[in-house]
């Protein structure tokens, strides 16, 4: 009765608040926490379910269990729970796939008016889609990739050798695998599958698995195949026969794979007139590249940044210095500014207390309501659009709304000297499942003709970025080209130009954010453009050196 009374209760608060149901909630963790108010609400209604079909409906009893002991877990720390990416991805599923499968049962079985609840719920409560599980799935994998963590590892709970979460399912691996195969990634699908197969082995008990050894095996074959190794998809599909003899698309990938196999005899026969197994070899002089050219690639760089083996030289860091700033204004007499360098040329710094608990707590209040996807504009239709390589939520908050909107704006001007009259108004970001914002410029280039037409503001002069979290792990903003990368530490905030004093954009500025590995990253920038800084930072026609407007 009083799971009953309490049900109610939450249903009438929902109703009279008018909870938004739509938009996708992998792109920002504070958007994930609302998906633990939504499975509160689900377990409680399976709770009634259960309690009077409890003889009929045992394997929805033990889907409850495993429910609330996840719960359980999270409801310590509601934050710390959603913030880690495995976590997150779990509890994406479970409201998609797996709950998809309770209510089907629910629909062929008695207990009617607790099947209209979930109906119901779902014009109430924010649920999760699948656009969200397949983006849950793919930020974990992201995140695999980029901090090179190993499969089995990930799949025990633990990201960088320290166990953050409970272990994943058979069942959890399998689905990881599938919406990598939806994804045509095979090389994932693999890792995936063939760690669905050894936890499969290894939970005998297991009664609500929704796949056999036969589904994984299949989808090995293909991606096998896929990825190459035909004879492998062969041996796969052979073992898959063994189990279904009459499985009609396992036989007719059996005849294709034995016909390639074939012709790649047939093949290798023809290489070399002189009947060796290998063709016969240009005398031409091989090409080689321009050694004068970094051969790393961007990517790699990126990834490396992230993880911290890529660092500046000793002769680098040493010039660098750490001091108190006025810069000219009197205010800051009484109380100058933390600066830190955190690279020479281009001048990169760190200003540290730029942004205080309490103005944090304000922005973040006042950005909540108002998170949309965030977008990258288009180079040539000047269009804003979502993209894949900026995984993030974002709003915009202008000066005059609130008093500490003001003060931080006044203090941006402060630190770097520049008018704020033509800067943009301040964006708040909260990074989603596995965050990140692949390498970019902030400044427009020549061919970019349309950016910033409808703010006649000129191009973006400087970057602001505050950092309004601490991020247990990951979540760097890296200088591909520089390698510097500037990790987050709440409060501080990064400060560079991007343009050169003849106004050319510098492209040694563009930079990236890492995915967040664990923890929740908030940041806000502030875009300053080039219109009034006429006399901050006069023109030149030489290229500056970096040094700031002051």
């Amino acid at each position: 009765m009083a799971a009953d009374w309490r049900l109610m209760f939450l249903l009438g608060i929902l109703l009279l608040v008018g909870m938004p149901v739509n938009g996708e909630v992998y792109t920002a963790l504070a958007e994930m926490e609302e998906l633990l108010e939504t499975e509160s609400v689900l377990i409680t209604n399976l709770e009634g379910y259960i309690r009077v079909q409890e003889d009929k409906l045992n394997f929805l009893k033990n889907k409850m269990d495993e429910y609330q002991r996840e719960h359980s877990d999270a409801s310590n720390d509601i934050t710390a729970y959603v913030s880690n990416p495995i976590n997150a991805y779990l509890l994406t599923k479970r409201l998609t796939t797996d709950w998809r499968q309770v209510e089907n049962l629910m629909e062929h079985d008695v207990g009617t008016d607790f099947v209209q609840n979930i109906t119901q719920y779902r014009s109430l409560l924010k649920f999760p889609s699948d656009e969200d599980l397949n983006g849950a799935a793919v930020a974990l994998l992201r995140l695999q990739d980029t901090y090179q963590l190993d499969t089995s590892s990930v799949a025990r709970g633990k990201l960088n050798g320290i166990q953050y979460s409970t272990e994943m399912s058979s069942d959890d691996c399998f689905e990881l695998g599938r919406q990598s195969y939806v994804n045509h990634d095979y090389y994932h699908t693999v890792l995936w599958m063939n760690e669905a197969m050894a936890r499969m082995l290894e939970e005998p008990s297991n009664h609500t698995q929704s796949f056999t050894k036969a589904d994984i095996l299949e989808y090995l074959a293909f991606s096998t195949y896929k990825e190459g190794n035909i004879e492998s998809a062969l041996t796969m599909t052979n073992e898959l026969l063994q189990l279904l003899p009459h499985h009609e698309r396992a036989n007719g990938n059996k005849r294709f794979y034995e016909k390639e196999i074939a012709q790649q005899l047939q093949l290798s026969k023809m290489k070399g007139d002189d009947g060796t197994d290998e063709m016969p070899k240009s005398d031409l002089p091989v090409a080689k590249s321009d050694p004068a050219i970094f051969d790393m690639t961007e990517r790699r760089a990126y990834e490396m940044l992230c993880r911290g083996e890529l660092k500046p030289s000793p002769s680098e860091l040493r010039p660098l210095r750490c001091r108190y700033v006025t810069n000219g204004v009197p205010f800051l007499r009484l109380g100058p500014l933390k600066l830190e360098e955190a690279h020479a040329d281009p001048y990169i710094v760190i200003y540290h207390d730029a942004m205080y608990d309490s103005e944090i707590d304000v922005i973040k209040r006042m950005a909540r309501p108002r998170f949309r996807r965030a977008t990258v504009q288009n180079s040539v239709t000047g269009a804003l659009e979502t993209a894949n390589y900026r995984i993030s939520k974002s709003a915009w908050l202008k000066t005059h709304e609130d008093r500490v909107i003001g003060t931080v704006v006044q203090r941006t001007a402060d630190m770097t000297g520049l008018d704020m009259e033509s800067a943009e108004e301040l964006q708040v970001v909260n990074y989603g499942i596995g965050g990140h914002y692949e390498p970019h410029f902030d400044f427009a280039r020549k061919e970019e003709e349309r950016a910033f037409e409808g703010l006649n503001l000129g191009n973006r002069i400087a970057t602001v970025l505050f950092y309004m979290s601490d991020v247990e792990q990951g979540g760097a903003t890296v200088f591909t080209s520089l390698h510097t990368a500037l990790f987050p530490r709440k409060g501080t905030a990064a400060f560079w130009m991007n343009l050169h004093r003849d106004g050319q954009g510098d492209v040694r500025t563009r930079h990236a954010a890492c995915p967040v590995l664990t923890g929740t990253k908030w940041v806000s920038n502030k875009w300053i453009h080039e219109r009034g800084q006429e006399f901050r930072r006069p023109c030149d026609l030489e290229e500056d050196h970096g040094e700031f407007a002051i």
